[in-house]
């Protein structure tokens, strides 16, 4: 099967799925895709000891041959993230900025440096010997939190803006400085260097972070000066793809975040072009970018669901992924709690907002997809098993159950406003 025919039928199936479940089982899309691939891959599995090995190998083959994780750090993400970034109001997300800030950097950091040390030390409980490199790895790629799930619940409940502002800032930041930190700790583990070199570590953070806000920067603006003048929104549209296209491929070469570029222009886009060209043609730019968004939604979770296929661990290790979900849970708890106790004193937040921040700070396909990344080694199997048991719980058990948080917030808020 050519690249072409095999990327065909992964488009042609997400969308069947979606088509299904709008008709019938209605459920929050990305959850029911991701269920309905994850659901095929057992019945897969379990057909394998039953003599009906072909169909597997024939699956497993075609997830190889997709290869995720390329497909989504390469390609995807930066569609991801700009469309993400697009939609988000400038002027809210300015009044946040400092609780958006420390949530995506600090708490992120944080939650990689408590989550890696405690995977070193839970590890060694059973019998499982992780290098500290990795565990901090782990750490790194678990942190940053996915809020497609969590937004598609709030969209449907209209929930406040102030709460959809700071779950959607923080995550499209977080998986900047997420990968970011992966990125710099990847390096340090390639390097065979028994020892962390602080220096260099700061000084590869740095050039990943800060260069990528500021070419964001300068995309977004070459791009907002370069639509003003524009008649027609296809045009408007072609443009912003094609500086999608190029400018995420000119950042990896520069070895600067491409994430964080691609947030940073779509927000600056947002922010110039509101306010300079037709609203028509900025609703259809919007539109657009939306199609976009759920169509690789729909492909990143189908396939995360078929990943199961090329999972491989033992008891013990599966009993260190169970393990490692109330932790990961309780270090987000921690690290993005304690900032927003301190920013309550000064900020007034909608209720449940500490708890949703948690509980629906799920992790999703770039957590997968940067495990699937890392070099053959020892330790990769096992991070990747941690990984995906994280993941299938966040997105299944937290996805679908942040509603019940999300309608009580709801209703406090209109209880509020009514009060006043």
């Amino acid at each position: 099967m050519d690249v072409f025919t095999l990327y065909s039928v992964i488009a042609s199936l997400a969308i069947f799925v979606g088509y299904l479940n709008s008709c019938i089982f209605k459920q929050q899309a990305t959850i029911a895709i991701m269920s309905g691939s994850l659901l095929v891959s057992i019945v897969l599995i379990i057909l394998q000891y039953f003599g009906f090995g072909s169909l597997y190998e024939q699956a497993h083959i075609l997830v190889i041959r997709s290869h995720f994780d390329a497909l989504l750090l390469n390609g995807m993400l930066s569609f991801l993230l700009f469309a993400g970034a697009l939609t988000i109001d400038f002027n809210a997300l300015s009044s946040q900025k400092w609780v958006i800030t420390t949530l995506a950097s600090i708490s992120t950091i944080c939650s990689a440096a408590i989550v890696g040390y405690l995977l070193f030390f839970i590890s060694s409980l059973f019998s499982i010997h992780i290098p500290l490199t990795y565990c901090f790895l782990f750490g790194a790629l678990i942190s940053p939190t996915d809020p497609i799930a969590v937004l598609a619940t709030f969209k449907r409940l209209g929930v406040s803006k102030q709460l959809t502002t700071c779950v959607a800032g923080e995550s499209l930041f977080n998986d900047g400085v997420g990968i970011v930190l992966f990125i710099t700790l990847s390096q340090l583990v390639l390097s065979n260097s028994t020892q962390f070199d602080l220096t260099n570590v700061v000084e590869l953070f740095l050039q990943e972070a800060i260069g990528g806000i500021v070419f964001g920067l300068i995309l977004g603006g070459i791009t907002s000066m370069l639509a003003k003048p524009l008649k027609e929104a296809n045009a408007i549209i072609l443009l912003t793809l094609g500086v999608v296209i190029a400018g995420y491929s000119i950042a990896l070469k520069l070895e600067i975040s491409g994430p964080l570029a691609m947030v940073t222009a779509g927000i600056l886009v947002n922010a110039r072009l509101h306010y300079h060209i037709k609203s028509l043609h900025f609703h259809d730019l919007k539109k657009f970018w939306e199609i976009i968004d759920e169509l690789l939604n729909a492909v990143l979770f189908l396939l995360l669901g078929f990943e199961l296929l090329d999972m491989s661990a033992n008891s013990s290790e599966i009993f260190l992924a169970i393990t490692m979900i109330p932790v990961v849970l309780l270090v987000r708890l921690f690290t993005a709690g304690t900032p927003m106790m301190f920013f309550k004193k000064t900020n007034k937040f909608p209720a449940y907002t500490i708890r949703i921040l948690s509980w629906g700070g799920l992790r999703g396909g770039l957590a997968v997809a940067l495990a699937l990344s890392l070099p053959l080694s020892p330790y990769r199997d096992i991070i990747l098993t941690l990984t995906y048991g994280i993941v299938i719980f966040a997105i299944i058990i937290q996805g679908s159950t942040i509603s019940g948080l999300a309608k009580k917030s709801l209703a406090a808020y209109k209880l509020e406003s009514s009060g006043k």
